[in-house]
């Protein structure tokens, strides 16, 4: 059986706490650092003024060659440390670096929007 494809969540939306522990996502932003001998990597975005941090294992997806300052999207689950916060256990981590930022978080707010329409339709229709 496949994995879930990943929902795209916003870097904020991650450490908000709105996100379930071992849910299947996508975010992205700007890496930060990367520990090879931890096998962590963080990822930044602006949002408001506001630096927000996204925490990536990097397990399955080494050796991967890094580019500190460079976008990056990841897709792959999310894990509850105690103390730590969230980490999301990479699957997938590409560097995206020329990507068009507010195009994407646009595109993002769209694809929700379209969900939320259909699964109204949905709803309408099986009353």
């Amino acid at each position: 059986m496949l994995p879930s494809p990943g929902v795209y969540y916003f870097p904020w939306e991650i450490n908000s706490g709105s996100v379930a522990d071992g849910e299947t996502l996508r975010t992205f932003g700007r890496l930060h650092c990367y520990d090879m001998v931890q096998s962590e990597a963080i990822l930044t975005a602006l949002r408001s003024s506001v630096q927000h941090q996204v925490c990536v294992c990097t397990k399955f997806v080494e050796p991967f060659q890094a580019q500190l300052g460079s976008l990056y999207v990841a897709l792959g689950e999310i894990e509850q440390r105690d103390g730590e916060g969230p980490v999301l256990k990479a699957r997938v981590l590409t560097c995206v670096e020329g990507m068009n930022l507010p195009l994407l978080e646009q595109a993002i707010q769209e694809q929700r929007q379209y969900f939320r329409e259909r699964q109204g339709q949905v709803e309408s229709s099986a009353s």
